[in-house]
């Protein structure tokens, strides 16, 4: 049953690059107030285990290559309360 299934994100982004790919589509881009978004569970978590907004912008460069400032991890965050606001 397909509420059964989950996706890890591998699997997640090699599905939708296949789909975009069929779809004669380019790569996605995210711009930067986007991308904070999406990670903004991740940054949550980081922040309750102690890191700082500059300590997650180093990891984000550190694994993409992306200089973000803490003041952009700040300005883009989404509280959960905004985060989650479809699920209910």
């Amino acid at each position: 049953m397909a509420d059964d299934i989950a996706f890890t994100l591998p699997e997640a982004l090699g599905a939708q690059k296949h789909l975009r790919d069929a779809l004669g589509l380019g790569e996605e881009r995210f711009p930067v107030p986007a991308f904070v978004n999406m990670i903004s569970d991740e940054i949550e978590q980081l922040r309750a285990a102690g890191k700082s907004d500059d300590d997650i912008a180093a990891l984000v460069e550190e694994s993409s290559g992306h200089a973000l400032t803490g003041r952009d991890i700040e300005r883009y965050y989404t509280p959960v309360e905004d985060r989650h606001s479809n699920e209910r």
